[in-house]
């Protein structure tokens, strides 16, 4: 990967609810604003396309052909076309298999596509979503629903390092921070909160609580990958793709050897060597966080603070807007809004936004963002590095 390969264009629904829209018309829905608000695109520049199978995390019949309907509806016939799931981690190794075909110069262009819903309250989604991604026999039937499985690594990382349920709570604090300054996240209209707001909201599964969770939501989300020559047709300014790496660890949580460390040790080690960077030279970070505990790791196995010092990183304000690492400048999954299936494109947009100069009032200097995603239940990692072109 080099800077030959670029993001030209991104565009997002505002995370919401959308009750009357399946997985598809999510779909629908975001190429209209994406030649919204890029009118100099036409359905011819895209080349090839990239889709999950919207739907799946509602616990309804995932569209496994997604990208049939969608290029024949866009009335086009790519070079190449796909519905692709890696869960969470789909959209940074849709951005990989992008590059590469541009880099083999088989395709100038890929567009890259996700939409997303959470089941509704009441509906028996949790459960249906909790049969897909635990062990049937180790964990799903001892009622080891997604909280449950995430507070597994949240409490082997405080009880080999000390991290508390404090720190816990300044990485939901942290995350409203940057909402407030992002007029698409969802949680900005409910203002700032404190530790003791986490602290005290509902008990969900120890040591989590409610705020410690990502919001549910539904949404949607266009990435378009091309050359550097196209992307200067559309854009003064696109965003380099400069580093990738990818990592697959254990399939189920409880087959995990140790849940303090993930695999983003290893695809961080990737992408920092194809970019030829340190973790030192990354001016902002964007990272997945389903819940509170997960960039405590990812800024550990990352690089940015040792082993074990997460959360004394978070609690001393170094990701808040003007700390030294801003982590989650768009408001993360916490705040913004948690987008069923595209929520791995929404960390994507913000570190293309803020290298393309779109980031409105929360734009930041820097020449380089990280973005870290990951996929099922902690276990499968992609990390990009963007540059500023």
């Amino acid at each position: 990967m080099n800077a030959a390969v670029c993001i030209a264009a991104v565009s997002e629904l505002s995370p919401g609810r959308y009750p009357d829209s399946g997985g598809l018309s999510l779909a629908r829905d975001t190429l209209r604003h994406l030649f919204d608000e890029w009118p100099q695109l036409e359905p011819r520049h895209i080349e090839g396309l990239f889709v999950c199978p919207p739907g799946m995390a509602s616990g309804d019949a995932a569209s496994l052909f997604a990208h049939e309907t969608l290029f024949h509806e866009l009335g086009i016939q790519p070079k190449v076309a796909e519905t692709v799931n890696v869960g969470g981690a789909t959209y940074s190794v849709m951005l990989q298999r992008a590059a590469a075909l541009i880099e083999a110069g088989y395709v100038e262009s890929v567009l890259c596509l996700g939409a997303g819903k959470f089941p509704k309250v009441g509906d028996r989604g949790g459960e249906q979503m909790a049969r897909m991604v635990s062990h049937p026999q180790f964990e799903f039937i001892y009622g080891a629903y997604i909280p449950a499985l995430y507070a597994q690594a949240a409490s082997a990382h405080m009880a080999r390092y000390g991290t508390t349920e404090a720190q816990l709570a300044r990485v939901a604090v942290s995350a409203r921070k940057w909402a407030l300054n992002n007029p698409q996240a969802l949680m900005r209209e409910h203002g700032a909160i404190t530790v003791d707001d986490v602290m005290s909201s509902r008990p969900i599964c120890s040591p989590f609580k409610l705020l410690d969770c990502s919001v549910p939501c539904e949404g949607g989300a266009a990435i378009l990958v091309t050359s550097r020559a196209m992307a200067r047709d559309i854009t003064d300014q696109p965003a380099s793709l400069l580093g990738y790496g990818e990592r697959h660890g254990f399939g189920h949580v409880s087959q995990a050897e140790d849940l303090t460390t993930l695999g983003a040790k290893d695809s961080g080690r990737q992408a920092y060597e194809m970019a030829g960077v340190t973790a030192a030279d990354i001016g902002h970070a964007q990272l997945y966080d389903a819940f509170s505990i997960n960039p405590i790791i990812l800024l550990e196995d990352l690089g940015f603070c040792p082993a074990g010092e997460g959360g004394s990183f978070l609690e001393a304000g170094y990701c808040d807007p003007g700390g030294k690492l801003p982590v989650n400048t768009y408001g993360g999954l916490l705040s913004f809004g948690h987008t069923g299936d595209a929520s791995g494109m929404s960390m994507i947009v913000e570190g293309a936004v803020q290298m393309m100069g779109l980031a409105g009032e929360r734009q930041l200097p820097g020449e380089l963002t990280l973005v870290h995603s990951y996929g099922g239940m902690m276990c499968e990692h992609a990390t990009l590095i963007l540059g500023r072109e």
